[in-house]
């Protein structure tokens, strides 16, 4: 069988009136161990993102203070506060150490230790498409390895897509705010494609490039995922194949997404472990894949060309 891949005293500095993910200056000061009154200089100057209320108060999203600390390397002294792992931004990170901790995070399904793991490799510089490539694909082989060769339950690795997909989210809210004039970008898994994992990380990677990006989900129909590029023709298109249940069926299938595509203005990029070399020279698509780092590449080249 093939595989594929919080502080107590922190609710009485929220603000009821604030969408969850922004934040006051109060909060992020105590957070970063600095004044109120340095942070707000920071903001003035423009080393801190932030935004104002219709009464004039001041906001600040989680993306932008993640960035902050990623630009200035230093760790948070209070991270609860920003719904951060009490130790992240704490010791040496490396790729080898991080793929191990993963792994064993996910064998063992704890989601605050992926979530700690993760969320520090992010601070120390490393990209959404890094994450995935380097982390998140190789643990998950790693534990279809073992469940082949009966070293993990098949229940322990149904947990880790379960838990390793909350992570994802709770890292899609730690993203840097989008640009107004973002352009847009829809993808998911064609029908009888029941993976789910590898739409949600290209999601965060386009997100990551810059683009509006929606996952629409897993087991779409070619017709419904034609209706959805004519309603929002989006510039790109991005289709996951973890596995191809009927080869001429896919095919056919993604000619007409294809042509539809290029019709409204987009570009189609393809993706995925099921993609055999006989599939991809008989698919048509603008740019395939091999990996999230390429995905995030031809997404900023297509972006730069059109802005």
């Amino acid at each position: 069988m093939k595989k594929n891949i919080q502080n107590d005293h922190s609710s009485s500095l929220e603000d009821a009136s604030c969408p969850a993910e922004e934040l006051s200056p109060k909060q992020v000061a105590l957070a970063l161990g600095v004044s109120e009154a340095s942070l707000k200089r920071w903001c003035d100057n423009g080393l801190l993102d932030s935004t104002r209320t219709a009464g004039g108060h001041r906001r600040i999203s989680r993306g932008s203070v993640m960035a902050f600390l990623r630009e200035r390397e230093q760790p948070a002294v209070r991270p609860e506060l920003l719904g951060l792992p009490t130790a992240t931004g704490h010791g040496a990170w490396t790729t080898a150490r991080v793929l191990d901790e993963v792994q064993a995070a996910l064998e063992s399904g704890s989601e605050a230790r992926l979530r700690l793991a993760l969320f520090n490799f992010y601070l120390a510089k490393h990209n959404v498409h890094e994450i995935c490539d380097s982390l998140l694909a190789p643990a998950f082989h790693r534990i279809g390895t073992n469940w082949e060769h009966g070293k993990t339950e098949i229940f322990q690795e149904r947990r880790a897509g379960e838990v390793c997909a909350r992570v994802l989210h709770d890292l899609r809210t730690r993203l840097p705010v989008l640009h107004p004039t973002a352009p847009m970008a829809i993808g998911g898994s064609l029908q009888n494609d029941p993976y789910s994992l590898a739409p949600a990380m290209a999601e965060l990677v386009l997100r990551e490039a810059g683009w509006e990006a929606e996952n629409f989900g897993i087991n779409i129909p070619v017709t419904s995922f034609c209706t959805a590029i004519r309603k929002h023709t989006p510039r790109l298109v991005w289709i996951s194949v973890g596995c191809i249940a009927d080869q001429s069926a896919f095919i056919s299938g993604m000619k007409t997404l294809f042509t539809t595509v290029r019709k409204h203005g987009g570009a189609l990029a393809l993706g995925g472990r099921a993609v055999t070399p006989k599939v991809r020279n008989a698919v048509p698509y603008s740019a395939y894949c091999e990996s999230f780092r390429e995905l995030a590449s031809f997404a900023e080249a297509l972006r730069d060309s059109t802005s």
